[in-house]
């Protein structure tokens, strides 16, 4: 305790010092390099609150700070928040924070900003924390390092709610009493991360500096990360490849592209960092129209796409057979489920006995790249050879976002993140509370079983984890035999990386809230 402190002392200029150096030099001396990144898309806004799509996050992670990290087993570690505890019950958890925790404008963190942002801000703004507020009864700044939530019932999921894209901590005094979504403030973002919003070049690139009143000792450990703006994949891949580029993230570069640059020398490659998100894919099938209404039809669907050919062909290995609605990486997930292998004769035999006449279905493909195109028509074929006949309906991510809203498809390819744990990622795609134009990641299927809403409802509210466990083995085995959409695959999103970039992925976030804890070595 005694050493850290006396850092905390030296990264304050103080003259404390080793062999006559002082300490706040020795620290920058450490602190040394630059770390490139792809981003893509570029990102709408960088305000983390606001803002939640995946290159925001990435970026706007090592920004804002939450309560917690949590490590690739998805248990909860110390960050704003040094220490909690609960009650009996299941309904108190009571946070202590870290003393001496400052914005990057040099105000005091304090529990008045947790409160804020928990109870004022993200309410106003942020559509997936709010569910989650629901179960709140209240939440109490009893000292200023120390902050109280009272829940309204037990809620299993709780303590995994308090990572930075979840639940951002906002700085109060920059915000209380504003517009949110029109505080200037939102163009350069402050928060407690260990790296500081320096320049957005639109079209080129966002650059983040060192936070040097960080408030963990030997962090950050670069000077500069910039986060380049490339359109095309192609470029993207050369990028990578001239050393122009130190890290491409998971979705960055086309995944034959990911095969041939990771057997490059002094190129490394991870598919850890994803274990919060657990991106899970799968076809949504709209359930309101025939003949998409009928159970066999859709169980049909499923035994006529081969997953395991698709994974290889199309995602070069980096993901793997869905076994149904969870992935496996997030809590109760269970494989001890009703199976669809690839079965053309019982795929044609299901659809006739599903009175399918034939008629052509539009399939909407997702315009993220040349894989998910390639996956399209593995798909199309697959299912033109158990008799589906199948136009696609091409279109740009403004109109694919477009046409779910709308419910306007037949078929169309998704991706979801799942977050750590059913309550928070999977009932709402089942749950027919969900079933609301608006959105292309609610209950777009407009899929409705009461059984179906009552077991996810008493999931999240179970206290006890095996009581969870076998709700939640339950609806699993419920929702794969209803086939309400067709599950296609658990994606490994690939990291590629330089080997001189040490430790770019520490926590089950990735990138997320690693970027200012990795190195140039």
């Amino acid at each position: 305790m005694q050493r850290r402190r006396l850092i905390q002392l030296g990264a304050t200029g103080l003259g404390v010092s080793i062999a006559g150096v002082p300490l706040h030099l020795l620290a920058q001396e450490k602190r040394s390099g630059t770390i490139n990144v792809l981003v893509q898309p570029e990102p709408p806004g960088l305000m983390l609150g606001i803002v939640q799509n995946g290159p925001t996050q990435m970026i706007a992670g090592n920004i804002y700070e939450g309560l917690l990290r949590y490590d690739e087993k998805l248990d909860p570690q110390p960050l704003l928040a040094t220490s909690w505890t609960a009650n009996k019950e299941g309904t108190v958890y009571t946070f202590k924070l870290k003393p001496n925790v400052k914005w990057h404008d040099g105000k005091p963190f304090t529990s008045a900003d947790v409160v804020f942002s928990a109870d004022v801000f993200l309410r106003k703004t942020h559509a997936r924390f709010r569910a989650s507020l629901q179960q709140i009864e209240s939440i109490k700044a009893l000292d200023p390092l120390t902050v109280e939530f009272t829940l309204k019932q037990p809620f299993g999921p709780f303590m995994g709610i308090f990572e930075t894209g979840t639940m951002p901590m906002i700085p109060k005094h920059i915000y209380d009493g504003t517009d949110f979504l029109t505080n200037p403030a939102n163009a350069t973002p402050i928060g407690t991360g260990p790296l500081k919003f320096k320049e957005w070049v639109k079209g080129s690139y966002i650059q983040l500096v060192a936070n040097e009143q960080y408030h963990q000792p030997g962090v950050p450990k670069v000077e500069n990360v910039y986060f380049h703006v490339i359109p095309d994949a192609a470029s993207r891949a050369a990028a990578f490849e001239s050393g122009k580029i130190d890290i491409a993230p998971g979705g960055s570069v086309e995944y034959f592209d990911v095969a041939r640059l990771a057997k490059l020398s002094g190129v490394e490659v991870t598919t850890k960092g994803w274990e919060f998100f657990a991106p899970h894919s799968w076809l949504w099938i709209n359930n309101r129209k025939a003949p998409m209404d009928k159970v066999k039809f859709r169980q049909a669907v499923m035994h006529a796409i081969d997953r395991d050919a698709i994974a290889k062909v199309a995602w070069q290995g980096y993901a793997k057979a869905a076994t149904g609605p969870f992935n496996s990486h997030i809590k109760f997930y269970s494989d001890d489920v009703p199976k669809y292998p690839r079965d053309i004769a019982k795929a044609k035999k299901l659809l006739e006995e599903a009175g399918y006449k034939g008629e052509t279905l539009r399939l909407l493909p997702l315009p993220y790249g040349e894989t998910w195109q390639r996956q399209a028509e593995m798909v199309r074929q697959h299912l033109g050879q158990a008799g589906i006949k199948i136009e696609m309906t091409p279109t740009d991510v403004a109109g694919w976002n477009q046409r779910l809203n709308e419910w306007d498809y037949d078929l169309a390819f998704t991706y979801v993140y799942q977050y750590g744990d059913p309550a928070l990622g999977v009932a709402r795609n089942y749950t027919s509370s969900n079933i609301a134009k608006g959105s292309p990641f609610n209950n777009v299927e407009g899929y409705s079983n009461p059984k179906v809403d009552e077991l996810f409802a008493a999931g999240a509210v179970a206290a006890d984890p095996e009581k969870r466990k076998a709700i939640y083995l339950e609806v699993q085995k419920l929702l794969l035999e209803e086939a309400p959409v067709a599950w296609l695959h658990e994606i490994n999103f690939p990291t590629l990386y330089r080997s001189k970039v040490k430790n770019p992925v520490s926590s089950g976030i990735g990138l997320n809230d690693s970027l200012g804890r990795a190195s140039i070595g």
